[in-house]
């Protein structure tokens, strides 16, 4: 009995710790041995060891357990003079050794099968999420660009036709009542813009659901460049061809953010802005010419303004020229391939 329970009790460590589980069941088994002792039904429990070192070892480890087991189990069986055992019978209880071990080797690989496959989802699952971050960072760097041109064009037309409305009010009346309407206008329409762009934030955004600027509308972006005191003269070459959507919004965006430098950066002196698109079967061009200073010279490459103007060329694989013009004044250059627009 004391022999049982030592059997049972030390099958209880190879949950935690198989091999010492194991050689402690094969320890008691050797003392029963040399006592004398007969079979015992807690015998099984070296098979019982076995099985939870394949289970939990590598094959190298559960092979040499196996070997052990297998010899205890052949001189029990040969050493105990009974009727459960014979000599006859040794080749079968290493077949039952050997099967033990295949079953808890087999159900070791089918559970390092399975956790290897919920390790893989679970990697899985963190990719994907470190992508939706990185598409939603670089989604909210869109937009922030995008609310940027909008903001900054709108404001800028805001602030000097506000400062031209103040200036005319007693001394001409009907200039600044048109300088009021044209603010109220620019106004409306980056709210518009404002309105767009939030409603991709957020769905329940009750925005505008125009779609967004395109070259057809640079008419009017040169309209109230004008309206705004900004003399801009606008070329236009190929336009009649369709282009992508990317495309679209990218030239208008740019041109819209180099007027907007221009009426912050050239200076008093300015007297000419140049405006000229060019669309052939190589792309398009967008080339915006002033006779101002441009922006401080800190600023010419490394401007909120530029680097947004150079992540859509760049979302384009196109290509930006940012500069003192020859000559004098400041150009931009952006060139910008068509069908390559992310």
């Amino acid at each position: 009995m004391l022999l049982a329970a030592v059997l049972c009790g030390s099958y209880l460590l190879c949950r935690r710790r198989p091999l010492a589980g194991f050689g402690a069941v094969v320890a008691v088994v050797g003392v029963q041995l040399v006592l004398g002792i007969g079979f015992l039904p807690a015998d099984i429990m070296i098979l019982l060891a076995l099985y939870r070192v394949a289970l939990e070892r590598s094959r190298s480890t559960s092979v040499a357990v196996a070997v052990v087991a297998g010899i205890t189990v052949v001189v029990a069986t040969l050493r105990w003079d009974n009727p459960y055992f014979a000599t006859s019978e040794a080749v079968s209880t290493i077949l039952l050794v050997v099967s033990v071990w295949i079953w808890g080797s087999m159900v070791g690989i089918r559970r390092a099968y399975v956790a290897a496959l919920e390790d893989r989802a679970a990697q899985l699952a963190r990719d994907q999420e470190n992508q939706n971050r990185i598409i939603v960072a670089e989604e909210r760097s869109r937009i922030a660009r995008e609310i940027h041109d909008i903001v900054s064009h709108g404001l800028s037309v805001v602030v000097v036709m506000a400062q031209g409305a103040a200036a005319k009010v007693h001394t001409d009346p009907d200039r600044a009542q048109q300088a009021m309407r044209t603010v109220e206008s620019s106004g409306r329409t980056a709210l518009a813009d404002m309105r767009s762009m939030l409603h991709v934030l957020r769905d329940d955004e009750p925005g505008s659901q125009a779609p967004p600027p395109r070259i057809e509308q640079l008419g009017l972006l040169v309209d109230d460049a004008r309206t705004a005191g900004s003399p801009v003269e606008l070329t236009c070459r190929g336009t009649d061809r369709a282009l992508p959507a990317g495309v679209d919004l990218a030239v208008y965006r740019i041109v819209q953010e180099a007027l907007t430098n221009a009426r912050k950066h050239a200076g008093p002196d300015l007297t000419r802005i140049d405006v000229g698109l060019t669309v052939d079967d190589s792309g398009v061009e967008v080339r915006i010419r002033d006779d101002g200073v441009g922006p401080p010279s800190g600023r010419r490459h490394g401007g909120h303004g530029v680097i947004g103007m150079r992540e859509r060329v760049a979302a384009c694989g196109g290509e930006l020229q940012v500069g003192q013009a020859p000559g004098g004044g400041f150009e931009i250059i952006a060139t910008l391939p068509i069908g390559e627009c992310a």
